[in-house]
């Protein structure tokens, strides 16, 4: 686990606004600190996970947190919520027909600042 330092340093580095806010959120809360850590780290530490991989990591009912992109490919049939840095438009389709809650991380580090119940995917 990366200090809040070193997060800090790293993100000096970052150009996009609203990973930025992303990381900031993240790091001013314990709980959250990993996510901030593996997302101020270089671009090839976050997880970019297709729809497939997805499916074969989790359980029903779980909510999971990628560090990085979901991708369009395969199908998810489990009842999970995701939340993720970004999701590609044909992923947002497959979710929405599935009725699968999804969300940017930044809104669930609002919405759950303790973390509760969710688990990285990394």
């Amino acid at each position: 686990m990366k200090s809040k330092s070193k997060i800090e340093r790293q993100l000096q580095k970052k150009t996009n606004p609203e990973l930025v806010n992303t990381i900031i959120a993240a790091k001013k809360k314990k709980e959250w600190n990993e996510v901030a850590s593996i997302l101020s780290s270089s671009k090839k530490n976050r997880k970019n996970l297709n729809l497939e991989e997805i499916d074969k990591e989790v359980k029903e009912g779980e909510h999971i947190v990628v560090p990085g992109k979901v991708l369009s490919q395969g199908e998810i049939n489990k009842k999970i919520k995701i939340s993720a840095l970004g999701f590609s438009e044909k992923t947002k389709e497959k979710l929405k027909e599935s009725k699968i809650n999804f969300n940017l991380i930044l809104e669930e580090i609002k919405s759950n600042p303790n973390a509760k119940e969710i688990r990285i995917l990394k």
